[in-house]
């Protein structure tokens, strides 16, 4: 349950309180998207955010699933 919001708040470390700033959000948009990465604001994360709610869902669930994974042959 807890991997998710860990996983977000790695992914927008120094940028919290704005994470379209961070290079790792916008940079994975870029790469899922297409749209370059530099010409991103705020409106077009967050509205990628929103259109792809499900499959980040799913994503951020296979992250906590495979982390419990790794923690069991540890």
């Amino acid at each position: 349950m807890f991997a998710p919001l860990r996983f977000i708040w790695n992914a927008t470390r120094g940028h919290r309180l704005a994470p379209w700033r961070s290079e790792f959000l916008r940079w994975r948009v870029e790469t899922y998207s297409g749209k370059p990465a530099e010409t991103l604001t705020a409106k077009d994360v967050l509205g990628f955010m929103w259109e792809s709610r499900w499959e980040l869902l799913s994503f951020l669930a296979w992250t906590g699933r495979l982390e419990h994974e790794a923690r069991k042959r540890v």
